[in-house]
This record gives structure tokens, C-alpha cells and sequence, in this order.
């Protein structure tokens, strides 16, 4: 797997871009801006733009939806408990002062909780971790966790935000990614990258559910 992360959007958000190195075709994760730039990376690497997933409907996370859309015609995936809150970006960018913010198409099709997302030789396998949002989910690949907003570097999401759920959160982390081998490495929506096991030995917000 050709993988590649960029930060991007006010809020800094990782974007995660995905390549099959047989059939030259990319997945991107999460773009929270900067799809022009996107773009230029993917065409400087030869890969084709199939599919954007959105790990949630928040509008840090899909500021550069609409561009790469337009540009490629790739599907759009997230999952349909976000549909609303992807729809209002605007509202919910106003409530943190962020208003330079391109409306997102609407998704092709919605994902569903432990379906395969197939990109030539890539499986992404989608877990539903409501909690930060109510449709939010983790992407798990060959080792690897695209953990969203849900689990950072030494933090877990916030859920003091509309439709937040605390105790769903704290709920999925223990059930669906603490269940996983230590050396998964993670890679987050926000701050750097971890592991499973960092987390579950450091990260002071998961000592009361393991």
C-alpha cells in the first residue's frame, strides 16, 4: 500500500491518501481542505482518485469533498447517521468561527459497520465507533487504523459536541480498538501517529474502561 498523509484545513486534519501500487488507484481519508493540492500529489505519484471516505460529517473533515468530486468523479462514502450533520457544515463551522467552507456533495452510498471498502489489493475494513458523531467510524487495514476523531495520540474525541455520546465512545474504544493487537499502528484525524499498544498503556482517558 502506497500510503501518504497531508494536514490540511483550519483545524488541521489529517488526510490520509491511499494507493494501490497495481492498479494506480487512490482512496483519500478524510480531506479536510486542500483538494487542489491533493490532486498534484496523486498526479505526481500516478494514481487515479476512486473513492473519498469520510471518517465523520464534521466540517474540518470534508472541506475538500467537493473539489475532488468535481475534479475525478470518484465515489463519496461516510456513514448515514452523519448525513445530517455533513449537510449543516455550515452551521457547524459558524460555531467555531470557520466560514470558509465548500458545501459537500451528497455521498454516493452510505458504509455500513464491518463491510470491506475494495481498492484493487487495499481492504479497508469500517468499524462504527459513534461517540464524536453519531455516525463515525475507524478504518482498519493490513495493521493499520485510520482512527478518525475517535482515538488520538494520548486523547480520545470529544463528545461534549452537538449529537456527542460519551458513553458510546468510551464504550467502542474498549469493545472495538483496545480488542486489537498492540502493534496496530494508528493513525488519527488530528496530531501525530501512535500505536494501539502506546495508547493502551499511556493514554490517561482509557484507564477506566481496560
Amino acid at each position: 500500500m502506497w500510503l501518504k498523509s497531508i494536514v490540511t484545513g483550519e483545524l488541521k486534519v489529517n488526510c490520509y491518501l491511499l494507493g494501490c501500487p497495481e492498479t494506480r488507484q487512490a482512496l483519500v481519508i478524510d480531506p479536510g481542505g486542500q483538494g487542489t493540492r491533493i490532486l498534484e500529489i496523486l498526479r505526481e505519484n500516478d494514481f487515479t482518485l476512486k473513492t473519498v471516505v469520510n471518517t465523520h460529517g464534521h466540517f474540518d473533515h470534508i472541506g475538500g469533498n467537493s473539489t475532488l468530486i468535481e475534479a475525478t468523479k470518484a465515489e463519496l462514502l461516510v456513514h448515514r447517521a452523519d448525513l445530517a450533520i455533513m449537510m449543516a457544515a455550515h452551521e457547524h463551522a459558524a460555531m467555531f468561527g470557520c466560514r470558509q467552507i465548500e458545501p459537500s456533495p451528497e455521498p454516493t452510498r452510505f458504509l455500513e459497520d464491518g463491510e470491506e471498502i475494495r481498492l484493487g489489493t487495499i481492504r479497508l475494513e469500517v468499524i462504527h465507533l459513534p461517540g464524536h458523531s453519531p455516525g463515525g467510524i475507524c478504518l482498519l487495514a493490513d495493521g493499520r487504523l485510520f482512527s478518525g476523531d475517535s482515538l488520538f495520540a494520548g486523547s480520545i474525541g470529544r463528545t461534549d459536541l452537538p449529537s456527542g455520546d460519551q458513553y458510546a465512545l468510551m464504550t467502542g474504544l474498549r469493545d472495538r480498538l483496545m480488542t486489537l493487537p498492540d502493534e496496530t499502528i494508528v493513525y488519527p484525524g488530528h496530531g501525530p501517529e501512535t500505536t494501539i499498544g502506546q495508547e493502551r498503556r499511556n493514554n490517561p482517558f482509557l484507564r477506566t474502561i481496560i
